[in-house]
């Protein structure tokens, strides 16, 4: 499952590099639960959360079996 997670994450990657920042997979528990790190202009942002929970999370959960919540570290 963590190669998968790591596909997805590439897809979104190009969009956070845009505006300076980026996200780094820190882990996939055997439960479905993903840790990921916002780096650079995404650490600090405001928006942050929205991008976790609205981006990144929906992406997962929707294309990744198994994936169910995401969790920024």
């Amino acid at each position: 499952m963590k190669e998968q997670v790591a596909a997805v994450l590439d897809k979104v990657r190009p969009v956070l590099q845009r505006d300076g920042g980026d996200v780094e997979l820190v882990e996939v528990s055997d439960d479905g639960v993903v840790l990921v790190r916002l780096q650079g202009a995404c650490s600090g942002c405001p928006g942050a959360t929205m991008t976790l929970k609205a981006v990144i999370e929906n992406l997962l959960v929707k294309e990744v079996p198994g994936v169910t919540r995401v969790v920024g570290v």
